[in-house]
């Protein structure tokens, strides 16, 4: 029974690895072409809303939360700074910081996506009874405490 039971469960992780790939591909392809116009990529649009998020961030801080060296995080902050969406600063207490901050314009970016983000999911939504609508957000939930504590 336990072999049955793990092939079913592996069966349901290959669906849900095809699906998951295929929603990606779905969202990015959209969020990219909301994106295009502004010449941002998807790596700059999720350092704007981390931004977004925060007062000044170092440029070591954001290497650290995109994953990147500090010269690839500065590559990324020189193009979106040329957009002006971001500003770069000098540390009052420390020269050698420097420091990065959103800008008004890359507030409004932000909140543009982000409200066109909410109104394709509102659609999807539309499809699904008031359960399934819970039980959806419930296990996102659950999967974003378990990739956040990753």
């Amino acid at each position: 029974m336990v072999a049955a039971d793990e092939r079913k469960s592996r069966a349901d992780a290959e669906r849900l690895a095809t699906m998951i790939m295929q929603l990606q591909r779905c969202f990015m392809l959209h969020l990219s072409k909301e994106l295009a116009p502004g010449n941002v990529s998807f790596a700059q649009y999720f350092l704007l809303t981390y931004l977004d998020q925060k007062e000044v961030l170092t440029m070591s801080a954001i290497a650290q939360k995109m994953g990147h060296t500090t010269p690839a995080a500065s590559g990324l902050v020189a193009r979106l700074e040329t957009s002006g969406y971001v500003m770069r600063s000098i540390a009052s207490d420390d020269r050698r910081k420097v420091m990065v901050c959103i800008t008004p314009k890359g507030s409004a970016l932000v909140r543009r996506i982000r409200e066109e983000m909410i109104g394709n999911l509102l659609k999807i939504m539309d499809h699904l009874t008031p359960d399934e609508q819970k039980n959806w957000v419930h296990i996102y939930s659950k999967i974003y405490d378990y990739c956040q504590s990753k």
